[in-house]
């Protein structure tokens, strides 16, 4: 389903939602920019074109795509210090305009994060954003593969025994939102990078969306496009 374009609101109805976190609820895109701005011109390729692959993929995944002849053990062990080059670079992560007020909305309701950074990152980060941290959380350590496969949020799903298309994802990546899709889940994209990439509806930040549950008990996503 394409993107909504109209600016009439949209109501959307879920059981449960996930949410990716860097560029959905999280703004860390001064440090990612930075530390693989850094990582490209270290490799001789064009920071440019490596920033339009990084967003929403785990590092190892990247340097696959960006270097498709190295050994992917090497890969591992390169993301490996990437990653803790990232978690203890906090400068400029901040919340996404609206996500104090969205994770507030949804704290009793269920949800999880969905994030392609590994625990110690995703903690790092939403603390630094002094955003509260799901007490169900899908993290690198805990699936094979890289958004956009779906495990990920398949597996955000059965960890709150939810069908998952009963499930809204929050997305902001090409990689993220394909990765819902592939999941048989409905997806709100969430800021520039989402829009093209055909989610379910679109907003430019948090700030867009209004959290309410209805009298089954139902989550319903009220989404204000043009906000």
């Amino acid at each position: 389903m394409p993107a909504s374009t109209t600016t009439a609101p949209v109501v959307l109805h879920a059981k449960a939602l996930l949410l990716d976190m860097d560029g959905t609820i999280v703004n860390s895109d001064a440090v990612v920019e930075r530390c693989w701005r850094e990582w490209a011109v270290s490799h001789g390729l064009d920071p440019q074109e490596a920033l339009k692959v990084v967003h929403g993929r785990q590092g190892y995944a990247t340097m696959a795509v960006l270097l498709p002849e190295r050994p992917m053990e090497v890969n591992f062990a390169e993301n490996a210090v990437m990653l803790a080059r990232e978690t203890a670079d906090t400068d400029g992560v901040v919340p996404v305009a609206g996500a104090p007020e969205f994770m507030a909305a949804i704290g009793a309701l269920p949800h999880a994060l969905v994030t392609s950074a590994d625990a110690a990152l995703a903690e790092a980060r939403m603390t630094a954003a002094d955003l509260p941290m799901p007490e169900v959380r899908v993290t690198a350590e805990s699936v094979q593969a890289s958004k956009p496969h779906p495990e990920g949020f398949l597996m955000g799903a059965a960890a709150l025994g939810m069908d998952p298309a009963d499930c809204i994802v929050f997305e902001d990546s090409a990689v993220g939102i394909a990765a819902g899709q592939a999941a048989g889940m409905r997806v709100v994209g969430v800021g520039p990078r989402a829009a093209a990439h055909a989610p379910t509806a679109h907003v430019a930040d948090l700030t867009a969306l209004r959290v309410t549950t209805t009298p089954d008990g139902s989550i319903a996503v009220t989404i204000h496009p043009g906000a």
